[in-house]
């Protein structure tokens, strides 16, 4: 298995293709010029913030195995774990959101705070000794998720309204570089360090890195002023909320973040601690699942834009649910790292297309609240998702855990096909 870890290293996953991250990257900047070096600075810094950003999230899945066997975790205690992350992200992307629409002058002090809580939230994983630190630990990464989220997205959403996805995109590709190398820089210092010590250092690197995006965003916002009345606000808020296409998309939302959840959750523990697999190489699996969004966010981001969200997104749905499914019968080696491969073209993409179509429903006051709002009407169905897997997994295996992610993905997509969506500036144009 290292040999095969050495192979994807090398030569990747296809030996014929080699698409340097930074390419792909100026490739996406160049379908925002033109719009002004103030955007494109708001839009560097932001990117740049959300990088350090997961770097953090992608620490979680690689040290969960590690935790789980330290204090002798089942896995429904793990998906308890996974389910609390997901709780505090969703439950307070609401408040946050609406912060951060209500005072867009806090918008940088938000951002910044959001690294602090991100830090202290891994130091306290690392000096837990008791399950109940260790879902402190994991609550306070989903407050700073959603204290980042929304407001560095509702940001893009309003500056960019013609480019949404596409800025969207390039916000998300930022972190995708990190999503591809954390797992493997991580992996590697848990096989040199002590686990603890290393997630207690992570504390200085959120310090630092808040003080330098607050130093870059602290001009950013001061003449932003809050341009809804209270009642204004809640009013936009409440049609979002009856909007039947807001209704179905977030429906589809939810379904395809309990898929990606479940996958998050026990596809490290089914390589670590039931192929064996040592940290390092679950690092380029885990690589591997979030790699591959290099190459499709510059592609398929300004395709949705273009011809429409509906056709970029419904039948990526159930092409990711169906490979979902084959993690279940994948053989172990080259052919399971295929399909995590494959996976990864639209394992962490979809999401940001999703939010993008969100955000063409919703009003321009209510665009980071929108996020928050998705999260709050389908966590009933959210949070549960990976303790039954978990509880599933203890009993039929974890392949059983996979065939439900993938069932979720492909409901996800049916449900897309009948709503009206935003048809791509393709069809407005030749309108």
């Amino acid at each position: 298995m290292q040999a095969t870890a050495r192979w994807f290293i090398t030569r990747g996953p296809h030996d014929n293709v080699s698409v340097p991250p930074m390419v792909n990257i100026r490739k996406s900047m160049a379908a925002v010029q033109g719009v002004g070096s103030e955007r494109l600075k708001l839009l560097g810094v932001i990117t740049g913030g959300h990088t350090v950003i997961h770097w953090y999230q992608q620490l979680f899945p690689v040290i969960l195995p590690t935790i789980a066997e330290a204090l002798g975790l089942s896995n429904v205690q793990v998906g308890v774990i996974s389910s609390a992350r997901q709780m505090s992200n969703s439950t307070l992307n609401l408040p946050t959101g609406a912060t951060a629409d209500k005072f867009p002058q806090w918008r940088g002090r938000i951002l910044a705070l959001s690294l602090v809580v991100m830090g202290l939230a891994y130091f306290t994983l690392g000096t837990a000794n008791l399950y109940s630190v260790v879902i402190v630990g994991a609550l306070l990464s989903g407050l700073a998720s959603a204290m980042w989220h929304p407001t560095a997205l509702g940001t893009l959403s309003n500056t960019f309204p013609d480019r949404r996805a596409t800025a969207l995109s390039i916000h998300g590709m930022g972190a995708t570089v990190l999503d591809t190398v954390t797992p493997l820089a991580f992996g590697a210092l848990l096989a040199a360090f002590y686990w603890r010590t290393v997630l207690q250092l992570q504390i200085i690197l959120g310090l630092l890195t808040a003080l330098l995006l607050w130093r870059l965003l602290r001009n950013s916002f001061s003449g932003e002023q809050a341009k809804t009345a209270q009642g204004g606000y809640l009013k936009a808020l409440g049609v979002l909320a009856k909007h039947p296409t807001f209704i179905g998309v977030a429906t589809a939302n939810g379904l395809m973040t309990m898929g990606r959840l479940i996958v998050l959750a026990f596809l490290p523990l089914y390589l670590q601690l039931e192929l064996g697999y040592s940290p390092f190489v679950l690092g380029v699996y885990i690589a591997l699942l979030h790699g591959m969004g290099i190459l499709s966010q510059p592609v398929l981001g300004p395709l949705s834009d273009k011809f429409g969200r509906k056709a970029v997104l419904a039948p990526s749905l159930i092409a990711l649910g169906v490979l979902y499914a084959l993690l279940d019968v994948a053989a172990p080696g080259i052919a399971l790292a295929l399909v995590v491969t494959a996976i990864g073209l639209f394992f962490y993409t979809l999401t940001n297309i999703t939010t993008a179509t969100v955000m063409d429903v919703a009003g321009r006051q209510v665009q980071a609240s929108s996020m928050g709002l998705t999260g709050l009407i389908t966590q009933i169905f959210v949070l549960p998702a990976p303790i039954i897997a978990g509880r599933m997994s203890d009993v039929y295996g974890y392949g059983s855990a996979f065939l439900l992610a993938g069932a979720f993905l492909v409901l996800a997509g049916l449900i897309l096909l009948p709503l009206r969506l935003y048809k791509g500036s393709s069809s407005t144009t030749a309108a």
